[in-house]
């Protein structure tokens, strides 16, 4: 009888340590990323190509709309509400976004925002 106990708890911890294992790995993958642009060079991609850019947000155009500067030029961008969350950002904070060119007819170019964060 003390054999089977010693097995069942030896079975128990083994499979509680697994599952805690598991839980602590997360992610995907880790490779090289985005690196960070100018509003100019991003202005000269293709449609939907993935940009990263540095600067500020100067004011909101409405609509989702933002008016952004990285000091090279600036641009319109669209951030969801959604992506907000609880972050809080002034003009006179430098941010990061990610997002991607979204280039309207008659050449209008804005930058569709996925995620944005407060350098």
């Amino acid at each position: 009888m003390t054999r089977k106990l010693v097995v069942f708890a030896a079975v128990l911890l083994l499979g509680t340590l697994v599952t805690l294992n598991a839980q602590q790995q997360k992610g995907g993958f880790t490779g090289p990323g985005l690196k960070a642009i100018s509003v100019k060079e991003a202005k000269t991609l293709k449609d939907d190509t993935p940009v990263l850019l540095q600067g500020k947000i100067l004011r909101s155009l409405g609509n989702e709309k933002y008016l952004f500067s990285d000091n090279s030029e600036t641009i319109t961008i669209e951030i969801d509400d959604k992506l907000w969350g609880d972050l809080s950002v002034s003009e006179n904070d430098k941010v990061e976004i990610s997002g991607e060119v979204d280039k309207e007819r008659f050449s209008k170019v804005e930058i569709e925002v996925n995620g944005i964060r407060k350098l």
